[in-house]
């Protein structure tokens, strides 16, 4: 079988490359160079960019076995994630790698902007020394505003900490107790910009925080305020920053960031006292290792069909936890499972989930159901992505529960449905022991034990003598060895479920056979051997 092949668009550390190369064939393309890139992308399972390269509808079009997006940084501008979304690829970045070079970055054009670093330097450099001309600010006792309590943000703060200064944040979504932890304390925007001797933006880009910090608050702002934005352009109005500066009640400014980039001509350029610089946040040799190493890792998963923290466009998004993660393949086959007893597509279905492991976040495991449910049944791959659109193109209502009591087991995930038909089917399963064996339990209310692998039968029908004897002559007649069976019935004489596995697949036909030679109301096959 050939390896997956993931795509390289841009300079990748070598570090990240050779995570890659154990498993997949690694192959290179320039991604600024959009011919060379649509032509690469067909044979790719996996492409890794970072800022120049563009995937978007065009480019998801011509690449039918493309698995995974990964981003080299933090930003998606350049990623379609809609688009991805709806053909179930997944998009990943390496939204920590560049946390501290950014709050280091934001720490320097502070520093520069205080003490005239670069009108000085430069004036150096021409001949001229001009000690009194660029008198600085001393950072110690100022009040130093934080537009942001993010990673980011705290991490500036934690370090503006170490200078002696008193720290105010607005950040709508952090709880005061919260910020007090890290010596800061939360204000409204407008009390930040009366009181801060330095301000320090550290926010996404969103529609809300375009624009935040315009003309209106650059005419509140303390006169001979100094303003960093390391973070996104456009959240500081460059124009509206430009006049301030220009009218002396900015006495300073640190931009690294604009809103239309690469940017070669701002009005800010005008003036001595903008420390500008070209996106450097996260333009660390640290930063890069960072980002490349931890898209590597969540490719890897991605291609093993693991279960991928990172991913930005998966709904249960963010770190699993360890009690939960066994549970993905075991709730994977649940859903293959259900659908095959089903035989059609269920119009409802409930995810039970009870015992220990639903004290954490389980919602990944009801999309690890819907994985199953529909894998066997659509044409195209169904993710972790695109899972919940199948089932709401398909009209399924779905719904989670949780419930910390587990009468029976110490955990147990349940997969109950209703048909369009008006039948209802349930399969439960769990792990045992140490090695968190998977286990079916229960199928429609009867307790069986069969550990879900390789060709199972499924079978339901009225208690009789003689059945298994039929069963095991056909298929022994077939040439098809039976591993394990399990017999499970409400009472003699009445409605009994038999699960059968075996070591090879049951042709169609056979199966037929076998289900009119015992009179069965239902039969189907499953086959886990592909999992």
């Amino acid at each position: 079988m050939p390896q997956p092949v993931v795509l390289i668009a841009e300079e990748l550390a070598p570090a990240a490359l050779d995570v890659l190369s154990q498993d997949f064939a690694v192959r290179h393309v320039d991604g600024a160079d959009r011919s060379a890139l649509l032509a690469a992308l067909p044979e790719a399972d996996a492409v890794i960019v970072r800022s120049a390269t563009f995937i978007d509808a065009e480019a998801l079009a011509v690449a039918p076995r493309l698995k995974v997006i990964a981003r080299a940084g933090v930003g998606l501008d350049n990623v379609d994630v809609p688009a991805a979304t709806a053909r179930g690829v997944m998009v990943v970045n390496a939204p920590t790698s560049n946390i501290v070079s950014a709050a280091e970055q934001a720490v320097a054009l502070l520093l520069a902007s205080a003490r005239n670093l670069v009108p000085a330097a430069t004036a150096l450099k021409a001949g001229k020394w001009q000690r009194s001309k660029y008198t600085g600010v001393e950072i110690a006792d100022k009040t130093v505003g934080v537009v942001g309590l993010g990673r980011i943000g705290v991490l500036f703060a934690q370090r503006m900490s170490a200078f002696g200064t008193r720290l105010i944040a607005y950040d709508p979504y952090v709880q005061p107790a919260r910020a007090a932890q890290i010596g800061v304390r939360l204000v409204s925007l407008d009390e930040l910009l009366d009181q801060s001797d330095f301000i320090s933006i550290h926010l996404p880009k969103t529609p809300e925080t375009m624009g935040l910090i315009g003309e209106r608050e650059l005419l509140r702002v303390k006169p001979g305020v100094h303003i960093v934005n390391a973070a996104r352009g456009g959240l500081v109005d460059e124009h509206a920053l430009a006049q301030a500066i220009k009218e002396g009640r900015v006495a300073g400014a640190g931009v690294d960031v604009y809103v239309t980039e690469p940017c070669t001509d701002s009005p800010l350029f005008s003036y001595d006292n903008v420390v500008a610089t070209p996106h450097l946040g996260a333009s660390t040799v640290e930063a890069q290792d960072k980002a490349g190493l931890s898209v590597a890792r969540s490719v890897k998963l991605a291609l093993l069909g693991d279960f991928v923290p990172d991913a930005v466009n998966v709904q249960a998004g963010g770190i699993v936890a360890e009690d939960v993660r066994p549970g993905l393949p075991l709730a994977e086959r649940l859903g293959r499972v259900f659908t095959a007893v089903a035989g059609m597509i269920a119009s409802s279905v409930t995810v039970d989930v009870r015992g220990e492991i639903a004290e954490h976040d389980v919602s990944v495991l009801q999309l690890a159901v819907l994985k199953g449910l529909f894998r066997d049944v659509v044409e195209n791959p169904v993710t972790f992505v695109n899972a919940p659109l199948v089932a709401a193109e398909r009209g399924m209502a779905v719904d989670l529960v949780t419930d910390a009591a587990s009468p029976d087991y110490r955990n147990l995930v349940t997969v109950r449905g209703a048909l369009g038909d008006g039948r209802s089917v349930s399969v439960s399963g769990t792990l045992i022991g140490p090695r968190q064996v998977q286990r079916l339990v229960e199928l429609d209310g009867f307790g069986i034990d069969v550990i879900p692998e390789g060709h199972l039968l499924f079978f339901r029908y009225a208690d009789r003598p003689g059945v298994v004897g039929t069963m095991g002559q056909i298929l022994g007649r077939a040439g098809i060895n039976i591993a394990g069976m399990q017999v499970a019935r409400a009472a003699s004489g009445g409605e009994t479920v038999m699960v059968v596995t075996v070591d090879s697949p049951v042709a169609a036909d056979l199966l037929a056979g076998i289900t009119t030679a015992i009179e069965a109301r239902l039969s189907c096959q499953v086959d886990l051997t592909d999992d």
